[in-house]
């Protein structure tokens, strides 16, 4: 404890008296400083012991000494020594009077006790204060080490709620609570989702302060990482604000978890190429050996039904938007600022981020391997990790939907995703989510699963520039013919196509008798140099046919 008023009362070779403000000498004392001006206000900090012997002022006038006293008490002065013998016999009752009117602890300094041995007092106090704080923090330190070591971030983060007599919480970078303590202190720190969002939005490291005299409790958050992005970030609930002690508890915490947090990015990195040779033999044909290489890593996950994806991105004019694995999102656009857990124009990071995170809450395996500017993720079918992405990719759909977040060149986010495979159907999974990737690429979609492929038709792809190109080059011919005036032959190779063939069906369409019908035909394939008996021919044609008249 720092030293107080009544501990320098207390204090056997001051000899201190208390005249006045009997009621406040708990206070706490910053400093001791002696002044004779007439008004030292100007250089007081709050907090200080003032020593006087009234050099320069009128005590005994009541109105002056009301007024020097207010003047103190609004400074934040914690008391007042008035030395005896030097320039009054005794302390006016004018000063007195008006240290009672303030409430302002008033004590008496006899003549045989120096201000200098007041100051020394508290110094020495201060001091030993400061001591005992980092003797405290120094045993906090090897507590919380010793618990970081043996049970992992649980294990100190109970150390610590212990330390700071509150609570603590860590979160990952999804903004979700990872752990908490006491138990209780996890529905607390859910509610700091938010919280934890905005400080992320701040370069590493960052802190911030939420709560106060209105709230249940005082809250310390701070961001953990080393790098730009924060990697998770820690939570510290207490009834008031930290002591110098627990404050080194805290920075010990942040030390801690911040190098386990890159420790557990240089795993990550092992693991990653280690997923990376795993895929690589999936899709070379050789599950065995990737289930042996895997080991219990990955092993869980190659004996289920998984799902492929494989994601990328791609140069976008829309506003640089963050979704997380609850599908929150965060966006900047013109005119506004940036929110919560802003990906960095990073958004294949921030698919892996949250495709991870979920996985890691829900105790499933995923395998995650970064391919430059494509991102190729093995996930259980069903599971969370499946699920975020899907949320991921309708969060980021519906912000670049938005009217307001047209802006400026963003990287955007393209993904495949194809039906649930096992491990000898890797490499068809993963032929799979290509094709689903380049679909959404062309549909200018975020996300579109193979299965919707299967269902749906194939007219869309036909908007493809280079299947355009190719029936404007395969019709020309015809649409020359037909622009002199001496026939109409797209439309009759329309007609007959459609009719499979049927010459009277056809010609009944056209409302031509079917032999004009099959002079038209003979003059098509003329003028193509095809036949129309190839089922090829037929088959392009009339693919032609349809990516021209969707134009």
């Amino acid at each position: 404890m720092p030293p107080t008023l009544a501990s320098l009362v207390h204090h056997s070779a001051l000899k201190l008296t208390v005249r006045a403000g009997e009621d406040r000498l708990d206070v706490p004392v910053r400093w001791a400083h002696v002044s004779e001006l007439a008004d030292p206000v100007p250089y007081m900090e709050g907090g200080e012991l003032l020593l006087i012997t009234a050099l320069k002022l009128d005590a005994e006038d009541p109105e002056a000494m009301r007024r020097y006293v207010k003047r103190l008490v609004g400074a934040g002065v914690v008391g007042l020594g008035f030395a005896v013998g030097v320039n009054y016999e005794e302390i006016p009752e004018a000063l007195v009077d008006a240290a009672r009117e303030e409430g302002l602890p008033l004590l008496e300094v006899p003549r045989r006790t120096p201000f200098l041995a007041i100051s020394k007092a508290v110094s020495a106090a201060i001091a030993a204060d400061q001591y005992r704080a980092v003797t405290a923090g120094f045993a906090a330190q090897r507590e919380l080490t010793r618990q970081a070591l043996s049970a992992g971030p649980e294990g100190l983060l109970g150390a610590l709620a212990a330390q700071v007599d509150g609570w603590a919480a860590l979160y990952d970078a999804s903004g979700a609570v990872v752990a908490a303590a006491p138990e209780w202190a996890g529905r607390r720190a859910a509610r700091l989702t938010a919280e934890v969002e905005r400080l992320r939005e701040r370069p590493a490291p960052a802190s911030a302060v939420v709560g106060g005299p209105e709230h249940e409790d005082r809250v310390e958050m701070h961001s953990l990482g080393t790098g730009r992005r924060p990697r998770a970030a820690l939570a510290v609930g207490t009834a008031a604000a930290l002591g110098t002690a627990e404050r080194y508890a805290v920075h010990s915490a942040i030390a801690l978890l911040t190098l386990t947090t890159e420790r557990s990015r240089s795993l990550h990195a092992a693991e990653q190429r280690l997923g990376t040779a795993v895929l690589r033999m999936l899709l070379a044909g050789e599950p065995d050996h990737a289930r042996a290489v895997a080991g219990d890593l990955y092993g869980g996950l190659l004996d289920a039904p998984f799902r492929m994806v494989v994601a990328e991105s791609v140069p976008g004019s829309a506003a640089r938007v963050h979704a997380d694995a609850h599908g929150h999102v965060a966006k900047s656009g013109s005119g506004g600022a940036a929110l919560a857990a802003d990906t960095g124009g990073d958004p294949l990071g921030g698919l892996a981020e949250g495709m991870e995170a979920a996985a890691a809450r829900s105790g499933e395996a995923v395998l995650v391997v970064p391919e430059g500017e494509r991102l190729v993720v093995l996930a259980a079918d069903g599971g969370a990790a499946v699920a975020a992405c899907m949320r991921y990719a309708a969060a980021l759909e519906a912000a670049r939907a938005a009217p307001e977040q047209a802006g400026g060149e963003e990287e955007e986010l393209v993904v495949g995703l194809s039906a649930p495979a096992g491990p000898i159907a890797a490499a068809a999974a993963y032929k799979q989510a290509e094709q689903a990737l380049s679909v959404a690429r062309r549909r200018g979609r975020v996300l579109v699963e193979h299965e919707q492929l299967a269902a749906g038709s194939v007219l869309p792809l036909l908007a493809d520039d280079a299947v355009k190109a190719f029936a404007d080059g395969l019709l020309r011919a015809l649409h020359e013919h037909d622009a002199t005036g001496r026939g109409d032959l797209v439309a009759s190779l329309r007609a007959w196509l459609s009719r499979h063939g049927q010459w009277d069906a056809a010609a009944a369409d056209l409302g031509v008798h079917r032999h004009t019908l099959r002079y038209r035909m003979r003059r098509v394939e003329e003028i193509l140099g095809r036949s129309l008996d190839d089922p090829d021919v037929r088959m392009e044609l009339w693919l032609a046919l349809k990516a021209t008249s969707s134009e």
